[in-house]
């Protein structure tokens, strides 16, 4: 008897494993408020809105976040704008990273970059913090560099001073009339990452 329940036991904690391994988090980094909506720092929550937009997913405000879930081909990718300001990001991160029982190779983070062209995108699966206190905060929280991360290209053309004022800043008339298509290449990084994984993710966008 015993060892008849402790083969159902295996074989339930086995299909547990699977299912979690079909389980997906894609963190948007951003600020709430209006003030911040349409900012250069906020193009985490920009596409994951563009994609919600697209697909009709409805964003929830629940602990630490607002939340959609997207389903694709048996597996599902939940979205994640924290609403904790972009400097304590990690709280949510892990929060939710714990509490849907997420595997850690599973997790996107979505943040921009000054070191990259306007609108380039680059795949990572570890590396610092940059200097972007959002990604500094996730490290300090899940204890770890090695955590996948998206950056959007926001380019570096400030003046000496003015970075923070450029970062915060709203897109400019040419950067809006690009950020269509590039919101678009987006979502089919989103969706390759789901389906495909991150290293043959990282070999068709890194660079696009």
């Amino acid at each position: 008897m015993c060892s008849f329940l402790l083969k159902i036991f295996k074989k339930k904690k086995d299909i547990e494993e699977i299912d979690a391994m079909k389980k997906f988090l894609i963190v948007g980094l951003g600020n709430i408020g209006e003030k911040y909506e349409n900012t250069r720092h906020n193009i985490g929550f920009k596409v994951l809105d563009h994609f919600a937009k697209c697909e009709d997913l409805v964003f929830e405000t629940k602990k630490l976040g607002d939340l959609a879930t997207y389903k694709l081909k048996g597996r599902a990718a939940i979205f994640l704008k924290p609403n904790t300001y972009m400097n304590l990001s990690g709280k949510a991160v892990l929060y939710w990273l714990t509490k849907e029982k997420i595997p850690l190779e599973n997790v996107l983070v979505i943040t921009d970059d000054l070191n990259l062209p306007f609108g380039s995108i680059r795949l990572k699966t570890k590396g610092s913090d940059g200097g972007h206190n959002g990604l500094k905060d996730i490290q300090d929280k899940l204890n770890t560099t090695k955590y996948n991360r998206f950056r959007f290209g926001i380019s570096d053309t400030f003046s000496k001073g003015r970075q923070v004022d450029y970062v915060l800043g709203t897109w400019s008339d040419e950067e809006n009339a690009k950020l269509p298509e590039r919101l678009d290449k987006s979502a089919e990084l989103i969706k390759s990452f789901v389906l495909a994984g991150i290293n043959n993710t990282m070999n068709t966008f890194n660079g696009k």
